[in-house]
């Protein structure tokens, strides 16, 4: 992979929009490289901060000119592809103003996949599993506009809350009942 040639593609990719890249996907938008010539030419990308490793397997453009402020929603939904994946708990809830504290460094996701939680340049992305149906999930999610996750209903965040056992009594109950 040369370097010219990966900013250049890095670069149509921000133009379209798309800024954060699993491995695979690299590799796919280099397929005439050689497993360790590609891999070879990753590290050196990152050494020249062409790209940043967000978390393993996973890595951003920084120059890119479509960078927003959804980077950690973008890398949480590449570590979880194929899965229903959507903001909830804390962090949602922090948006709907039902709690005081806002968690600024850490995004709370709940997801039909693994559980587990990611440390990134970008904050924490903590992953809580769920086994509810996806109708279920469906019902209880938004999706909003260049967001790359949906989120949570403040009703679904509520019932997440209480349903994995994390502390309900910092949720005020009030700014919880508003529409």
């Amino acid at each position: 992979m040369k370097k010219l040639q990966a900013i250049k593609t890095l670069r149509v990719w921000d133009k379209a929009g798309k800024y954060v890249f699993t491995k695979h996907q690299l590799c796919k938008l280099f397929p005439q490289d050689l497993p360790k010539t590609f891999n070879e030419g990753l590290k050196r990308l990152v050494k020249d901060n062409i790209l940043v490793r967000a978390c393993r397997g996973i890595y951003i453009n920084p120059q890119a000119t479509s960078l927003d402020s959804y980077t950690i929603e973008h890398i949480a939904k590449a570590l979880r592809p194929g899965e229903y994946n959507y903001v909830s708990l804390e962090s949602i809830l922090s948006e709907y103003g039902a709690i005081s504290q806002i968690p600024l460094d850490r995004i709370t996701v709940v997801t039909t996949g693994r559980k587990g939680v990611y440390q990134t340049p970008y904050g924490t992305i903590e992953y809580t599993h769920t086994k509810r149906d996806w109708s279920d999930i469906l019902k209880g999610i938004v999706t909003v506009e260049k967001r790359p996750l949906r989120i949570a209903s403040k009703a679904m965040a509520w019932r997440d809350l209480k349903r994995v056992g994390r502390n309900i009594n910092m949720v005020n109950l009030e700014a919880l009942n508003e529409d």
